[in-house]
């Protein structure tokens, strides 16, 4: 379906913003309410274990965290694999829009995480959990979308570690917040807290206004319709790469992030504050990543600057499940900073190699890809972690392999230094 073609008069270039303009800080905003809700299951997850379990003094996960990994595995990877409905719900703003689109999904998703804190059981927990996640994952997704098509070259791969901050500010503050409080709050009142971010809904509508290049796009005299998630032929073995490579990152990435407070609070038993110092920690060392990405990003390559990032986190989570309480923490601090290392040169990556008529779809069919590599990575790590409670063998058989994939970031083209526009046809 066509579009009619402007008249010469309207056609215009679009408007761009710097990194630290309002629009972009609406988009921050978004990704700091994405963070907060969708990382409380992680950081949660062993209070969710002990609330919905039966602890006793044994030597299996089941005995020190309340129920088993397998359990506990299948659990975070049905909710994982949730997220694969935020691949049409992202492809659905390259129709209907970014701003539209990103106010929906924030605003349900968060609402269903408030839901989560009645639930009844762990399945219940589960399954309303999983209802949010994939408009959170969309959320997120979105946000860097926005950022990218707001900013010129210069800028975006600053904004795109500005909005890899604040999701990570986001979940950072939900595993604080647990650590100190959680006897008080427990995962219930931390879920409950999701009305804070709920509440700054409007500033967002207000400030993450629709991308000037998407709005040229709609009235472009070759516009055509999008079908949902479709992405054209020209454009689809750079999917098909960043989509193996989504895969492997998260394949690592997912058990890494979702068992390490289980590891650290369950079994390593850190104290609360020795956890929350080490979530600070972390924080320190991510600002550093993205700082160190976002000049590596555009002095140097988005590709190289990716690899470093992938090898870094793989080799540091597995040094997170070695066993010695040091190993955890150094492992977790220094594991945060090559994945904000990672965020901003990739972030960058998916939104340069795909024009504005399909970003967001190429975006959800990312998402996707990472969301089956992460429910993969649950389910292994899962289950070789309950053969005699080994997770130091379950990170090096999951993490190790996954990172022998970050080879194929030399097969895409380079976009540093590069517009949008300019990439289109290569």
């Amino acid at each position: 379906m066509m579009t009619q073609s402007p008249e010469p008069s309207s056609v215009r270039s679009p408007r761009l913003h710097k990194w630290n303009d309002r629009v972009v800080l609406g988009a921050v905003i978004a990704s700091f309410a994405s963070g907060f809700g969708q990382f409380g299951v992680v950081t949660a997850l062993g209070s969710v274990a002990r609330t919905f379990g039966h602890l006793v003094h044994g030597a299996t996960i089941a005995d020190q965290a309340g129920l088993s990994g397998t359990k506990l595995g299948v659990g975070l990877a049905i909710i994982r694999l949730a997220s694969l409905g935020g691949l049409p719900l992202t492809a659905m703003a390259d129709r209907f829009g970014r701003h539209r689109m990103l106010i929906t999904t924030v605003g349900l998703g968060l609402a269903a995480t408030v839901l989560a804190a009645a639930s009844p059981g762990y399945w219940w927990f589960v399954v309303i959990f999983a209802c949010g996640r994939p408009l959170l994952s969309a959320t997120n997704a979105l946000s860097e979308v926005i950022a990218a098509e707001q900013t010129d070259t210069k800028s975006r791969a600053k904004a795109l570690a500005l909005v890899a901050a604040g999701y990570g500010i986001g979940a950072g503050l939900t595993a604080i917040i647990h650590s100190l409080a959680s006897k008080t709050l427990g995962f219930r009142g931390l879920f409950l807290l999701a009305i804070v971010p709920l509440a700054l809904l409007p500033l967002i509508s207000r400030w993450a206004t629709e991308p000037d290049r998407f709005e040229i796009a709609e009235v472009a005299s070759d516009h055509v319709v999008p079908a949902l998630g479709a992405v054209g032929r020209a454009f689809r073995k750079r999917l098909i790469l960043l989509s193996i490579l989504a895969f492997a990152l998260s394949f690592i990435t997912g058990p890494a992030n979702s068992f390490i407070f289980l590891f650290a609070q369950n079994i390593d038993h850190l104290s609360g504050v020795t956890t929350a110092v080490m979530v600070v920690g972390a924080g320190a060392t991510g600002l550093a990543g993205l700082l160190i990405g976002r000049w590596m990003a555009d002095r140097f390559g988005r590709r190289i600057t990716g690899a470093l990032g992938m090898v870094g986190l793989a080799l540091f989570g597995v040094l997170s499940y070695a066993g010695p309480r040091y190993d955890l923490i150094v492992g977790y601090v220094l594991g945060v900073m090559f994945g904000s290392i990672f965020a901003p040169a990739v972030g960058a990556l998916v939104n340069e190699l795909f024009p504005t008529s399909v970003r967001a779809s190429a975006s959800g069919w990312f998402l996707a890809a990472g969301v089956l590599g992460a429910v993969a990575g649950l389910v292994v790590f899962g289950a070789i972690a309950d053969i005699g409670n080994h997770f130091a063998l379950a990170a090096d058989l999951t993490f190790l392999p996954a990172m022998l994939i970050t080879a194929l970031f030399w097969t895409l083209p380079e976009t540093k230094g590069r517009e949008l526009e300019d990439l289109w046809t290569d």
